[in-house]
């Protein structure tokens, strides 16, 4: 639905999957493929400029090209009839030679290849984007201190830095496994009727490899007609991503809950508002990026059944991928563009994150304690006496450190200067900063542009 592409697929992908590309797709297979196989001295050189020439996508008449479609079971074979009577009207015999040799799906599929090529290239864009936002406010934010949850609970302190750093540090994997995809997935498809380009006799491997050069693919050694792991590995990289800034934005809208009030969405005119409630502010972003998350595993679901290709080309399974695959990848790159503004622009509240802390009266902190008694008196024994002296702290509604001074067998071990220490949050980090300094690091390496000017000089 047009009406919901700028709130659910606000993406620069989506032109890459238009109509127009899709078209245009084809045709630029169509014009390499007739400029390769006149290399190869397959056809007349006159007739592969004329073809290429007319693998324009304006000068297709798309309404009745879809309608066609719906009687011959894909848009190639239509496509290729009216490319052939355009070619025609300037040259009767080149029109002899449009879509030689080759068969339906090698259109579609290499056209959908060039298609994931720019959709790729513009997705790594915007991954380049995101890490950029989140590198900065990490480093903004690497000694924020705010509660760590588990379970939905309060558990330890942390910073909002490590756990931005966590977002960083999967988005890095996510940089890692889309190069390393990029020479398995951009691969030309060219078999012929059966896979094994028969039609062109003893030419056709010349005129693959020829072909191949010409649109900047690898050729498979191979053709995939009815084999798609190429096309799942896209679809799996593209859910797994959603899913990823999926739970960023599950644990930013909890953040941005009335009670918790840690985090705010960026704040603009109309931006979250209600039709009936003034004093709403709701996290929109965040919602996009979740409904995106949500529909991924269905639709990378139907891909995966749509594996089962029968024999040499398939049935069903092929045209179940036309849509499921770009709507997948448009729906990821929305959350993806999405989630750059929301990180840019997020509204930390420092002073909130304190209260929050504060809540237990120093609960979460007990495990400090516990690990500095257990040195003297035994693990299991520390955490015994403290656990009680929580109860007794959480039953008196008294912070825990007024329990633990008057505590004699505490007190035998820990004096009052070291309690207020062991129970200050921002001694209780750990190796909070290594962590981000390390997820730091590997990104400078990974992609230097990710750091200002200031931070390289």
């Amino acid at each position: 639905m047009e009406l919901l592409t700028p709130l659910l697929r606000p993406s620069a992908v989506n032109h890459c999957f238009s109509d127009a590309a899709v078209l245009q797709g084809m045709l630029d297979f169509e014009a390499a493929l007739a400029q390769a196989q006149a290399e190869a001295g397959v056809i007349p050189c006159s007739a592969a400029e004329t073809i290429a020439r007319c693998c324009q996508s304006e000068l297709l008449d798309a309404g009745a090209l879809a309608a066609a479609a719906a009687q011959a079971g894909n848009l190639a074979i239509p496509l290729v009839r009216q490319l052939t009577a355009r070619v025609a009207e300037q040259d009767a015999q080149a029109a002899r030679f449009v879509h030689w040799g080759a068969t339906s799906q090698d259109a579609i599929d290499t056209g959908l290849v060039l298609q994931l090529r720019g959709a790729l290239a513009q997705t790594d864009r915007q991954l380049t984007q995101l890490m950029t936002v989140l590198v900065q406010q990490i480093d903004r934010h690497g000694a924020t201190l705010m509660v760590g949850r588990t379970w939905m609970q309060q558990a330890l302190p942390t910073t909002l830095g490590l756990k931005l750093a966590g977002t960083l540090d999967a988005l890095l994997r996510y940089r890692q496994r889309l190069q390393q995809m990029l020479p398995r997935v951009l691969v030309l498809q060219f078999g012929g009727a059966a896979g094994t380009l028969n039609s062109l006799g003893a030419k056709g491997k010349a005129v693959s490899a020829l072909l191949a050069q010409r649109l900047q693919l690898t050729e498979a050694d191979t053709p995939w007609h009815s084999q798609r792991d190429r096309l799942l590995e896209v679809a799996g990289w593209y859910a797994g991503l959603a899913g990823t800034l999926g739970k960023l934005a599950r644990d930013i809208s909890l953040l941005c809950q009335t009670e918790i009030a840690e985090v705010a969405e960026p704040q603009a005119e109309g931006r979250g508002g209600s039709s009936t409630m003034p004093h709403k502010r709701n996290p929109v972003s965040c919602a996009v990026i979740l409904a995106a998350a949500m529909r991924a595993p269905a639709l990378v679901s139907g891909l995966y059944q749509a594996m089962l290709q029968e024999h040499e080309r398939g049935l069903g399974g092929w045209h179940a991928e036309w849509e499921s695959l770009p709507e997948l990848m448009m729906l990821s790159a929305g959350a993806l563009a999405a989630s750059v503004p929301l990180i840019d622009g997020l509204q930390v509240f420092p002073a909130r994150m304190a209260d929050n802390l504060a809540l237990t009266g120093g609960l979460i902190l007990a495990e400090a304690v516990t690990m500095a008694l257990g040195e003297q008196m035994g693990r299991q024994n520390a955490h015994r006496h403290i656990e009680q002296a929580c109860q007794h702290a959480q039953a008196a509604n008294l912070p825990l450190l007024a329990v633990l001074e008057q505590d004699e067998q505490v007190l035998k071990w820990l004096d009052r200067q070291q309690l207020a220490e062991l129970l200050d949050p921002a001694n209780a980090l750990g190796s909070a900063s290594v962590f981000i300094q390390q997820v730091l690091a590997r990104a400078k390496a990974a992609h230097q542009s990710l750091f200002t000017t200031e931070e390289q000089s």
